[in-house]
C-alpha cells in the first residue's frame, strides 16, 4: 500500500524492534544511522515534548545528506512516570532501579516520531499507558540477567518475558510500547 510513495524511505534507527515494525507495514526501506548523535534535551521539556524533541534532533543530523527523493523516519521512546524520564539504563544497577520504580504502577510510554523530506517535516507523539504488576527482586534480577535490556527505555521490552509476566493492562498502542506507533505512522505516510 505504501510502496507507491515517491521516496527512498530511510529509517534512522538501529533498533531491531523499529525495523521489525516498519517491515510489518510492508514498506521498503534502508537503515542509515549516524553514529555519535547526542540525545540531550532542555530540562524544561516535559512528557511528550521530550521524545518529539529527540526525534527532531536526530532528523536534523541528516539535513545535509537527504536528497529530494528521500524520506527519513526517526523516533525516540521514553518511559515517563511521576515527572521522571526513564530512558536506557546506564548499567545493571540502574536497570534494576528502574524496574523497581515501575513495579506495581502505571506509566506512560511515549514515542516521538519525525518524518522528514527536503520539502516537509512532520512530528508527532503517541502515548500508551502501561500498568505493571508488582515484581519481586528475583523476577527483576532474572529478567535483567537473562534478557539484558540495556538498549531499552525503562529497562524493559514489552515483547519479552517481563511483558508476559508483568503487563496487566495497556491503554493505547502495544506497538508504540515496542518502540514505533505503526498505525499513526501508516496514517501519516498514507496521507503524505
Amino acid at each position: 500500500m505504501l510502496n507507491n510513495l515517491p521516496y527512498n524511505i530511510i529509517l534512522g534507527s538501529q533498533s531491531p524492534r523499529r525495523q521489525e515494525l516498519l517491515h510489518g507495514l510492508d514498506v521498503n526501506f534502508t537503515v542509515n544511522v549516524i553514529d555519535g548523535l547526542e540525545e540531550n534535551y532542555p530540562a524544561t521539556l516535559q512528557g511528550e515534548e521530550i521524545p518529539m524533541f529527540l526525534a527532531q534532533q536526530k532528523a536534523d543530523a541528516y539535513v545535509n545528506v537527504l536528497t529530494p527523493h528521500d524520506m527519513l523516519i526517526t523516533a525516540d521512546t521514553i518511559v515517563w512516570l511521576d515527572g521522571v524520564v526513564y530512558g536506557k539504563p546506564k548499567d545493571e544497577a540502574d536497570a534494576k532501579k528502574m524496574l523497581r520504580a515501575l513495579s506495581g504502577k502505571t506509566h506512560d510510554v511515549i514515542t516521538g516520531v519525525c518524518v522528514t523530506t527536503t520539502e516537509r517535516k512532520e512530528t508527532f507523539a503517541a502515548i500508551s499507558k502501561v500498568t505493571f504488576a508488582s515484581f519481586s527482586d528475583d523476577e527483576i534480577n532474572y529478567y535483567i540477567e537473562k534478557y539484558r535490556p540495556m538498549d531499552k527505555a525503562g529497562s524493559y521490552g514489552v515483547q519479552e518475558w517481563i511483558g508476559y509476566i508483568g503487563v496487566e493492562h495497556i491503554d493505547g498502542s502495544f506497538y508504540n510500547v515496542m518502540g514505533l506507533p505503526v498505525q499513526r505512522l501508516y496514517t501519516l505516510l498514507k496521507n503524505w
